[in-house]
């Protein structure tokens, strides 16, 4: 019988390919450890150290293994959900005072970020494989042998990993902008443009 679903590394794999699970599960551990220090997180300290406890404490657990991630619409929807869930209970707002998003932005003095924070990590990352000699990066380029079925299916196309970072120019161009470390880095630093919702 074929596995369905497996953890590995500490990382859910589905026999599916999609990242739905992980993301979904990601977000149940990041919940649970948000209440264990909820007391901190809602105290009176300073605005500015809160957000930056719980990005650094709650983000982390959630983003672990982003990198690799290929998100759909919905995946993106369950984490942009995940955002205004840590900023409303750090705010101690509930779903009942009838708080728009936009205002709870506001009071917090934040932006929708943690779409960004997962494109920038993934160039990161990405950047690091396409400058080094490697088996992921032979992985990508598609060098490795080995006999691929290849099958017509219906509907878009599916996404992949490098699609996220959003250069139309094509594979070339990206792995030439990686070979330069610090361009590299400020390209994704200063462009965060708008994330598209995308589904496969």
């Amino acid at each position: 019988n074929n596995v369905k679903c497996f953890k590995y590394l500490g990382s859910l794999l589905t026999d599916d390919g999609r990242c739905t699970c992980e993301i979904k599960s990601r977000i149940a551990m990041a919940k649970a450890a948000f209440s264990k220090k909820k007391n901190l997180f809602t105290s009176k300290l300073d605005l500015n150290l809160r957000k930056k406890l719980v990005k650094c404490y709650i983000w982390s657990i959630a983003l672990y293994g982003a990198e690799t991630w290929t998100l759909r619409a919905v995946d993106q929807k369950h984490l942009e959900s995940f955002e205004m869930w840590c900023w409303r209970r750090m705010e101690k707002i509930s779903w009942t005072d009838y708080v728009r998003n936009e205002e709870v932005l506001i009071r917090v003095s934040e932006q929708r970020n943690i779409l960004h924070e997962i494109r920038k990590r993934k160039a990161n990352w990405i950047g690091h494989v396409l400058r080094r000699n490697c088996l992921l990066k032979e992985a990508i380029e598609g060098k490795i042998d080995g006999r691929i079925e290849v099958t017509r299916r219906r509907g878009r196309r599916r996404k992949k990993m490098l699609d996220d970072l959003g250069d139309r120019r094509g594979y070339c161009h990206l792995k030439e902008k990686a070979l330069d470390r610090i361009k590299w880095r400020n390209c994704f630093e200063r462009d965060c443009g708008p994330v598209v919702l995308t589904d496969y």
